[in-house]
């Protein structure tokens, strides 16, 4: 039988009925599971017989979420983490080792860069960053000890975009792993693998759950990278609870259907945004005047819902709007139903240094917003009042 297609395989794909043939995937929330003799425990513990062991790492609705994503991905395997920011450092500790080198895009969620300056480089491995768009860069940052090229695109939260192709043909030619953050489109909207990155990375928490509920994260590759970075998860335990694994799994099924609708409110609020005389410049990869929207067009099947924007009048213009917005919600997270806007100077990326803001295109002046699904006129309006006020 032929591959589903990806709505079908949202639905149908990755759960095994237990006996009792549940409709809806069962949650087993149990920490362990019970061997039928010694003699079976013993083929568990050592892998000779493939079942259930402790919940830390091998749960039946952790793996009908994995097999599910693995699929949507078109990836061998997916191992499941509690959260995103674990996905991304259990792929760098269970790839990688003291004296090996990254090269990353400056252009990623402020808690990524801070992971890898603050904690990865504890552990000896070296961090530099580049400017993601440009090929060039990455092809110079790399040295006989590079191992991993770690980047999102589109970026947060400015949209920036690099051709993967191109970059894995780079990657490849050097034998450098090629790590690709796709929450900002999940794969109902763009596939790193098919494009030729070696590993996909996702915070389940953002659009695959889509509606605020739980944390989850994911990373998606072939079967010999994913058994590297289940031996790190399985040994240190960032374990994905078995019932956020049940609710991003249910989120899957509903996954595209989404994603388009958070793609057509967001368009259309980023063409609004860029006739108020409030607003100096938009970022939205779906506009033909964001610089990298062939590129985006080219290796994705929609833009996403992140829209981000600079207003006249600096920080205390950016925080007036926020504090007079009445629809939507104050919040850092992204990805829900519910529209959120945010400051990232002060939240995402008010780690940073303001070298590190300045060099990311991070002012004082942007806001973020992660246009939701409520009427798009509704979201224009309750914007309208907070620019005007």
């Amino acid at each position: 039988m032929s591959k589903k297609k990806f709505d079908t395989d949202a639905v149908r794909s990755g759960y095994q009925r237990t006996e009792q043939q549940e409709h809806s995937e069962a949650i087993f929330t149990t920490s362990s599971f019970v061997f039928d003799s010694a003699e079976q425990a013993e083929k568990r513990f050592s892998n000779q017989e493939k079942g259930n062991v402790y919940s830390r790492f091998t749960n039946p609705t952790v793996d009908a979420f994995e097999r599910k994503l693995a699929s949507l991905e078109n990836g061998e395997s997916c191992v499941a983490t509690a959260s995103g920011m674990s996905s991304i450092f259990a792929t760098i500790m269970g790839l990688l080792s003291p004296g090996d080198h990254i090269v990353a895009s400056r252009s990623m969620f402020g808690t990524t860069i801070v992971l890898l300056d603050k904690i990865v480089s504890r552990f000896g491995i070296e961090v530099d960053y580049v400017n993601l768009s440009d090929i060039n860069e990455w092809k110079v940052a790399i040295k006989s000890n590079t191992k991993m090229f770690l980047l999102e695109t589109p970026s947060n939260p400015l949209g920036e975009v690099i051709d993967i192709s191109n970059l894995s043909k780079l990657s490849k030619t050097n034998d450098i792993l090629l790590a690709v953050d796709n929450c900002l489109l999940t794969p109902a909207l763009q596939k790193p693998l098919d494009l030729g990155a070696d590993i996909s990375i996702q915070s389940a928490t953002k659009y695959i759950d889509g509606q605020g509920r739980s944390l989850a994260g994911a990373v998606i590759s072939n079967q010999k990278i994913i058994d590297e970075i289940r031996l790190f998860t399985r040994s240190t335990g960032p374990t994905l609870s078995p019932f956020n694994a049940w609710v991003v799994l249910k989120g899957l099924e509903t996954l595209r259907i989404r994603m388009e609708a958070h793609g057509s409110n967001a368009l259309k609020f980023a063409n609004w945004l860029q006739n108020h005389k409030e607003v100096k410049k938009v970022f939205y990869t779906g506009l033909e005047s964001h610089p990298h929207h062939e590129i985006a067009k080219k290796q994705q099947e929609g833009f996403g819902g992140i829209v981000s924007f600079e207003v006249q009048g600096g920080k205390a213009k950016a925080f007036d709007v926020i504090n007079n917005v009445k629809i939507m919600s104050i919040s850092a997270n992204l990805g829900d139903t519910k529209t959120t806007i945010t400051h990232p100077a002060s939240t995402t990326h008010g780690r940073l240094s303001p070298e590190q803001r300045l060099e990311s295109g991070i002012t004082d002046s942007l806001l973020r917003v992660s246009v939701g699904l409520e009427d798009i006129d509704d979201l224009i309006n309750d914007m309208n009042n907070a620019l005007l006020v």
